[in-house]
This record gives C-alpha cells, structure tokens and sequence, in this order.
C-alpha cells in the first residue's frame, strides 16, 4: 500500500529555463552599479563628492560597453531569446540599450551640481535612476506583455521617487501624487488589456501572439481589438500623447530639473520602445485596425503640443508641451507601420534623448538654488551677455527642437514625414510641417530673449555659474546635435540596422 501511494505522488522534474546571463549584462550591470551604490555608503567613511557620479558614470559606461558587444553578435548571429522566450536581444532591444546608457550618462552629470546645491549628499538619486534604467532596458528587449509591464513598474515606481525628490518643496511632492495615481490608473489598464489580449490569442508571448494572428482570423475579434486599445492606453500615458497628457506640464514642471531631464528622455524611450515592438512588430496583422486610431493621435498630439507651448511663461512648462508635441512625431513614424517609419522613429528618439538633456541642463544652471526656484521666461533674457557659451549651445538646442536645418531635429522630422508620405498618410505628413511652424514660434521666443539687451540691475547682470558637469551635458548635446546633423549616415543607419534586425 505504501509503495503504491509513493508511486502515485511522484512529482514530475521542474523544467527549468536556460538563462544566458550574457545576453541580460546591460540591466544586470545598471542593477549591479544601482547595489554598489548602497553597499559603498555603507563600508565608505571617506566619501569624495564626485564618487556617486563616478560610479554612476562608470555603470553607464559599462552598460554601453556591453550593449555594443550584444549589437555586435546580433548583427553577426540574429536574436536571441532567451529565459524561456521571455526576452529577446535583438537590433531594436540592443538600440534601446545604448540610448538609455547615454541617458544614464549625461543625465548623472546633469544630476549632481543640483544634489550639491540642495544639500542631498546621499546616493539615492544615482540609485533610483539607475534602477529606473534598468526598467527601460527590460521594456526594450520584453518579448512577452507580463515581462513588459514587470518593466513598465520598475521604470515608473523609481520615477515617482525621482519626481518627489526634493521634499523641501510642496511642487514637488505634488508631483510625486499625481504622477503617482495617474500612472497606477494606466498600469491598470494595461494589464487589464494584457488579460484581454491573453484572453483572444492565449497567450501574452509576443511571437506567440504574432503566429497566431498571421494564421487565425480571431475568433474573438472584439476583445482582441479592446485589448490592443488599452494596451495603448497605458502605453500612451508614458509616452505622453494626447490625450492621456494630462500630468505631463504639472509632473514637469514640478520635479527637480535633473529628474525631469531623465524622465523626458528614459520613461519616452521605454515607453516607445514598448510601443513600437507591440504594434509594429506583434499587432502588424491588425495594421488597418490600430492605424487610424494612432492618426488621431498623432494629429491631436502634434497640435496640443503646439499650440499649448506657444502660451506658457514657465519654460517647464513649455518643454513639457514641447515633449508631447515631439511625441506625436514619433507616432507619425509608427502610423506609417513600416520599416521606413519605425527607422525614423528611433532616429527620432535619438536625436530627442540629446536635445531634450541639454535643454534641461541650461534650465537647471539658470534656474535659482539648484535649478528649482526661478523657470519664467523672463530669466532668459540677456542670457548671452552673461555666459555667451551657454546661450549658443541652447540656441542650437532650441533650433534642433524647432526643425531647423543641419540639425539633427530637422532631419528627424524629415524621416518620418517622409515615411508618413510613402505610406500615402498626406494629411498627417501636412499637420506634422504645421505644427513644425507654429513650435517655431515659441523656440525662436527664447532665444531672442536670450540674445535681448539685458536688464540693467537684477537677473540680467547676476554672475551665473555654470558647473563642469553640466557644462559637460551641454556641450556633448550640442555637438552631437551640430554633428550629426552635418553627418548623419552614421545614426541614419544605426536606427535602420535596429529596425532590420527587429
């Protein structure tokens, strides 16, 4: 009896998945500098100033360092998947990987004049964005909606943190709220048009879903579209198109300037990183279902975005509509539901992560007590009198975002109206050169002020230093920007190798 009942209970061996630890070392490495980070606190008594921001910088670095080993293989041998087909290494993941390690970077520098200027001496700041990081790369190699969305909650939780950094300050920590209650409400609605999905296709894998789409008519066509339309949804809000914008100018304008920097440039990375692998990629079969719900968002984003920004005084504020409208751009690249597009779309992203770091870095120097106190427009004025450097390269910034000429922001905007243009989408290629024109308005706005007579007491002849470390940013975004702008085919192929190798 015994012997029976020992034999009716033998449990089955656990098939284990094979995790290639290679293939993960870019988030492995911004988890592992994120733990050094915390255990050098605790054993270092002697703390240099500069040690977090080194380590941060090197852990960026590193994180580069193996991205272009993994581009390298991928370009050689084609994706890997790995850990039971839940990841995949391929050109778009590995594209994602280098951009959120420059976004690391710059914005680590960008970070610790203000940390010194507010008295924050601790590590915490470097902690969460690397952690944050890390979010954005597991976003960008997901190959399957639960790993997404497990990477959509380590990149948003640590960015709520970031917004609420500075607790000295009410905008601050009202920041940190409605960031925080905005984005649960659309990490809740993606996950609930995950289950939507799984429900229609059975199962949340990304290749999974695709097959079944290519050789299926779903029988639960409905279900199937409202999934995708939540999916959306909560992607949309981290992305901040309209009209799932609404928290984007208080969040902006109300986070530390360093944490805004990062979050402008990772969370729009990630969260477009999520969206383009899911639509393009997955949902490419339900092409003429999603296509014209991304046209109305693009057209309203690009619109919104503009004509908002032209009325603001706080130039938070008005970059934050200056993301949402740069946003819709990249949605132009993604409506146009080709390789061309999508390759337009990532240069976008590309050449955005740069602008938008450097701007935000101006905006911290010149901004009073660590970058935080004074944002009207006002404070720009005769800016050029004062650091005639620093007024130049933000001029360059400011015209790039404008779209004009031998910068990278011209040619972004070129790309993907010209796929929107292949892809016969005349209307929204029109709105996106309209909407181009009237940003003009508010960029050119900022740098005359600059180049305007200054006052003659007061913010016009205050001495205004500007750190190394955010000199730094400035300059590495503002050359980028001139160069590459003058040179593109390096980049121009770089985000065509990713969207080949997607």
């Amino acid at each position: 009896m015994i012997p029976l009942l020992a034999q009716s209970t033998t449990i089955p061996p656990l098939d284990t998945p094979n995790v290639e630890y290679s293939a993960m070392l870019p988030a492995l490495i911004l988890i592992g500098g994120a733990m050094l980070l915390l255990v050098a606190v605790s054993v270092v008594r002697r703390r240099p100033p500069w040690l977090w921001t080194a380590i941060t910088v090197a852990t960026g670095g590193a994180t580069m360092a193996a991205s272009l080993v993994l581009w390298f293989d991928v370009r050689d041998e084609g994706a890997r998947r790995i850990v039971a087909d839940a990841l995949v290494v391929d050109g778009f993941a590995v594209f994602f990987m280098v951009l959120v390690s420059v976004t690391v970077i710059l914005g680590a520098l960008l970070a610790t004049p203000y940390l010194d200027k507010e008295g924050f001496g601790g590590p915490e700041f470097y902690v969460l964005m690397l952690l944050s990081a890390s979010g954005a790369v597991v976003m960008a190699s997901a190959n399957d909606l639960i790993v997404l969305f497990l990477g959509l909650e380590i990149l948003s939780i640590a960015l709520y943190v970031l917004a609420g950094f500075n607790p000295r300050r009410m905008e601050s920590r009202e920041a940190a709220m409605k960031y925080f209650v905005l984005g649960a409400f659309s990490s809740a609605l993606f996950l609930y048009g995950v289950a939507l999905v799984y429900g229609a296709t059975g199962s949340t894998n990304l290749g999974v879903i695709r097959a079944f789409l290519a050789s299926n008519l779903a029988p639960n066509g409905g279900v199937l579209l409202g999934g995708a339309a939540l999916i959306l949804v909560g992607l949309g809000f981290k992305v901040a198109v309209v009209p799932f914008h609404t928290w984007t100018p208080d969040v902006y304008q109300g986070s530390p300037s360093p944490a805004t920097g990062f979050m402008a440039a990772a969370a729009k990375a990630a969260g477009f990183a999520g969206l383009l692998r899911v639509f393009f990629s997955t949902f490419s079969t339900l092409r003429l279902d999603w296509r014209p719900a991304v046209f109305a968002i693009a057209v309203v984003t690009l619109l919104v975005g503009s004509v908002l920004a032209v009325v603001q005084t706080d130039i938070k504020r008005m970059l934050a509509y200056s993301s949402i409208s740069h946003a819709g751009y990249v949605m132009i690249g993604l409506q146009a539901a080709s390789k061309e597009g999508i390759a337009g779309s990532l240069f976008y992203l590309l050449a955005y992560t740069f602008m938008v770091l450097g701007s935000f870095a101006v905006v911290t120097t010149v901004g009073r007590k660590g970058g935080d106190a004074n944002h009207d427009l006002s404070a720009y004025k005769g800016l050029a009198a004062r650091r005639p450097a620093l007024a130049l390269a933000f001029t360059v910034l400011l015209l790039s975002q404008a779209g004009v000429p031998f910068t990278t922001g011209f040619l972004a905007k070129f790309y993907v109206i010209s796929a929107a243009v292949q892809s016969r989408s005349y209307a929204l290629a029109l709105i996106g050169m309209l909407s181009a024109v009237i940003a003009a308005f508010f960029y050119l706005r900022i740098t005359v002020l600059m180049y305007a007579q200054p006052d003659d007491a007061g913010e016009g002849v205050r001495r205004l230093a500007v750190p190394a470390a955010t000199g730094i940013v400035v300059a590495v975004a503002a050359a980028f920007t001139v160069a590459f702008g003058l040179v593109p085919s390096p980049m121009i192929h770089f985000a065509r190798q990713a969207t080949l190798l997607l």
